[in-house]
C-alpha cells in the first residue's frame, strides 16, 4: 500500500512537471527616460524638459503560450504603456493599451489572434525603417507620423492572421471591426508580405482606416485617437473619411553595417487637415537609413526623410509643403539590457505658412526649422 501511494505521488509530480514544461508565462518590460531640448517652440521659445519614451515608449507586459499538441499552441499577450516620470498609464489610461490579444498558433498553418493589436503594415514595414523599435522609433517619425510608421495606431476589435515562413516569405492580414451597426465607420484593415533571407529583408504593405474625421473617436470602434497638432494658422488634424497607406521597403546587411530604403504613400480623403474642407491631403515619404556597429557595444545610425505633401487649400498656403528631415543616433550598451543614447533631429519645411514640427517634440516651431536633441537611458527586463 505504501509503495502504491509512493508511485501515485511520483506520477502526480511527474505529470505536473510535464504540464509546466508545455506552457510558460514571461514578464517583460522596457523603461526609457531622458532629457530633451527643442528650439523655436511657438508657445514660448526653447523648451528643455525631462521626458519618458524619447525613443521607445515605456511598457510592462506578459506573454504566454501553451503547447496543445500536434504542432498547435495557444498564445496571449497583455501589454500596457506608462509614463516613467509620473507613473501614469498611457493609451488613454488603458490597463493594457498597447496590446491585448489571445490566439492559436500552428507551425504548419500559421497564427490567428483576436484582440487589441498592431496592423500588418506595422509588422511588415517598420522593421525596415529607422522608426523601428531597435533604431530611432518615435524620435525618427515621418512628419506628423502621417504613415503610422511608429506603430501609433493600435487597433481594437482586431482579428489577425500571420502565415508561417515559407522560403523566406511571410504573409499577414488584419481586420478591425467597428463593433457598430454602422459596419463601415471606424474600421480598419491591412495586408502585408515580408521576405527575409540572409542579409536581405524586404516588405510591402497596404493599410486602410475608415471614418476618423472627428478628432476624438470613442469606443467601440477600431481606433480611439485624438491627434490634433498645431501647424501655424490652419492647424493639422489627423482625420479623414478614409485614410490609405501603401508602402514598400528593403534593407541589406553589409559586414558591420545595415542600410535601408522605405517609401510610403499616405492619402487622407475627405479631410479637414491644413484648413481643407472635405478635401484631399497626400504625403509621399522617401526614407534612407543606415546603422553601423563601431564596436559590439557601440552603434551609430542616421536617417534622411524627404516628404512631399499635397494640400487642396491653396488659398491659405499658396503651395504644398515639402519636408526635409535628418536624424542621427548613437547608442552605447552596458549590457544586453541597459544602454544610453544620444539623438538629434533637424527638420525644415518649405511652403508659405507652414511650420516645422518634429513629432513628439513638445510643440510646433515658430519658423520653418526645428531642432530636437535628446539623451537618455533604457533598461529592459
Amino acid at each position: 500500500m505504501k509503495r502504491s501511494r509512493y508511485l501515485i505521488a511520483c506520477s502526480g509530480m511527474l505529470a505536473a512537471q510535464i504540464v509546466h514544461a508545455q506552457s510558460s508565462v514571461t514578464l517583460y518590460g522596457l523603461l526609457d527616460a531622458g532629457l530633451e531640448y527643442t528650439n523655436n517652440v511657438v508657445s514660448g521659445g526653447s523648451l528643455f524638459r525631462q521626458t519618458s519614451g524619447n525613443v521607445n515608449g515605456s511598457r510592462f507586459g506578459m506573454r504566454g503560450n501553451e503547447d496543445l499538441g500536434s504542432g498547435l499552441g495557444s498564445i496571449f499577450v497583455l501589454e500596457g504603456g506608462f509614463n516613467i516620470n509620473n507613473g501614469k498609464s498611457a493609451q488613454d489610461g488603458r490597463l493594457f493599451g498597447r496590446q491585448a490579444y489571445i490566439g492559436l498558433s500552428s507551425k504548419e498553418y500559421g497564427t490567428v489572434s483576436l484582440g487589441r493589436q498592431y496592423d500588418a503594415l506595422t509588422d511588415t514595414l517598420i522593421p525596415l525603417s529607422a522608426t523601428s523599435i531597435n533604431f530611432g522609433d518615435s524620435a525618427f517619425a515621418h512628419p506628423f507620423d502621417n504613415d503610422d510608421m511608429i506603430h501609433s495606431y493600435r487597433l481594437s476589435n482586431t482579428v489577425k492572421y500571420a502565415s508561417p515562413v515559407y522560403k523566406g516569405l511571410k504573409f499577414e492580414a488584419q481586420y478591425a471591426f467597428s463593433n457598430s451597426v454602422d459596419f463601415a465607420v471606424n474600421r480598419a484593415y491591412s495586408v502585408g508580405l515580408a521576405y527575409s533571407k540572409g542579409p536581405l529583408n524586404a516588405g510591402i504593405a497596404y493599410f486602410q482606416l475608415n471614418g476618423t474625421k472627428n478628432t476624438t473617436i470613442s469606443s467601440p470602434g477600431a481606433l480611439d485617437v485624438n491627434e490634433t497638432q498645431a501647424n501655424n494658422t490652419a492647424g493639422f488634424v489627423l482625420g479623414a473619411d478614409v485614410q490609405r497607406i501603401a508602402g514598400a521597403g528593403v534593407n541589406y546587411e553589409i559586414g558591420k553595417a545595415k542600410v535601408g530604403f522605405v517609401y510610403t504613400h499616405t492619402l487622407f480623403e475627405g479631410s479637414t487637415s491644413f484648413g481643407s474642407q472635405n478635401g484631399t491631403v497626400r504625403f509621399d515619404n522617401f526614407e534612407i537609413n543606415g546603422k553601423y556597429f563601431v564596436l559590439p557595444q557601440l552603434t551609430v545610425g542616421a536617417q534622411y526623410v524627404f516628404t512631399n505633401g499635397h494640400v487642396t487649400n491653396t488659398s491659405t498656403f499658396g503651395s504644398s509643403p515639402k519636408w526635409n528631415q535628418i536624424g542621427v543616433q548613437t547608442v552605447y550598451s552596458f549590457s544586453k539590457r541597459t544602454d544610453v543614447y544620444l539623438e538629434g533631429v533637424y527638420q525644415h519645411v518649405s511652403g508659405r505658412n507652414f511650420s516645422a514640427f518634429i513629432y513628439n517634440s513638445g510643440g510646433a516651431s515658430s519658423s520653418a526649422n526645428q531642432i530636437v536633441g535628446m539623451m537618455g537611458m533604457r533598461a529592459r527586463f
